[in-house]
């Protein structure tokens, strides 16, 4: 139901996510669920979204910059297992990481045709935009956990607690 996400940015070059990796196994910490992503594109996504609601803060240069300087870091969002993320945000805060936390809605879902349908309607009837989702299955057999950013944790967390 409703768990806490990590999002974090770190360098975008290799042996960075063994790193990461190796200090949540050495403390324990099992990862449900993760996505890694080109900060860049969040970055332009971020970009697109103030161009909408707000006035630009710095120059067009600095914009471009900023764009260059995110593809040198990776978004990550991960779900660290259930009690542990306290754990987690200490561990990243000793390590210098620079992270955020994201209430979301983490769903186990029937690994069926349209059980991801269902829920995703579910949501649109409701009114609810999904910012972004993430999820896999272990096996054809087992569930699926399916992660979803909700633009009104209250509203879905009511409506998924059901």
């Amino acid at each position: 139901m409703v768990r806490t996400e990590i999002s974090l940015f770190m360098k975008n070059e290799p042996g960075e996510l063994g790193k990461l990796a190796t200090f949540f196994g050495e403390a324990g910490i099992n990862i449900d669920a993760i996505t890694i992503q080109d900060a860049s594109s969040y970055v332009q996504e971020l970009f697109k979204a103030r161009g909408k609601s707000i006035k630009r803060v710095a120059s067009p240069a600095s914009y471009n910059s900023m764009r260059k300087d995110s593809a040198m870091f990776a978004l990550i969002r991960l779900l660290p297992a259930d009690g542990m993320i306290n754990t987690a945000i200490d561990l990243l805060s000793k390590h210098e990481y620079i992270f955020d936390m994201m209430p979301v809605i983490a769903l186990e879902l029937d690994n069926t045709p349209g059980e991801l349908a269902k829920i995703t309607t579910r949501f649109g009837e409701e009114g609810i935009n999904i910012n972004y989702v993430y999820g896999s299955v272990p096996s054809p057999d087992a569930k699926c956990l399916f992660v979803f950013c909700p633009a009104d944790i209250d509203l879905a967390a009511k409506i998924f607690s059901s």
